[in-house]
């Protein structure tokens, strides 16, 4: 008798057999999906994920550019202007004391809390001997 011969099984189980074998090359048609044979990795170029074109952010050397006077030029001037900036964030992390003030308070109000009052008084040891005593007028360093 043949493996698959189930011609002596009762009626209704040949329909139960006949309906799950069907079944089953329905689901092993369904997982077997058609695609395209894969290039290997290394021949792939460098792109933007799903759009196909080369990145647009790499390095300009990479995009061909050539440095010329007008690239130096450029580069001059952004760090002229980041220079600048530093320059002011410098100028700006003074405090001049007013009266009532106390280096807690000050560190409070631009710091962001008061315990933080001794990095105060750390950058400033050439001016405050006295974390407790601080004159109207003076010109406070801030981390």
């Amino acid at each position: 008798m043949p493996k698959d011969d189930i011609s002596h099984l009762p009626p209704d189980v040949q329909a139960s057999i006949k309906a799950a074998r069907k079944k089953a090359t329905a689901d092993a048609d369904k997982e077997k999906p058609i695609a395209p044979k894969a290039r290997p990795s290394a021949a792939k170029p460098r792109t933007v994920s799903g759009t196909g074109r080369r990145n647009p952010t790499a390095p300009p050397r990479a995009r061909g550019f050539v440095r010329d006077a007008s690239y130096q030029e450029t580069i001059e001037k952004k760090w002229a202007e980041g220079e600048a900036r530093k320059k002011e964030r410098e100028e700006a992390k003074t405090y001049v004391v007013k009266a009532g003030d106390s280096l807690s308070k000050i560190a409070k109000e631009h710091l962001g809390d008061a315990a933080r009052w001794p990095e105060i008084f750390e950058l400033n040891k050439d001016q405050i001997k006295d974390p407790n005593l601080i004159h109207v007028g003076q010109e406070l360093r801030l981390p």
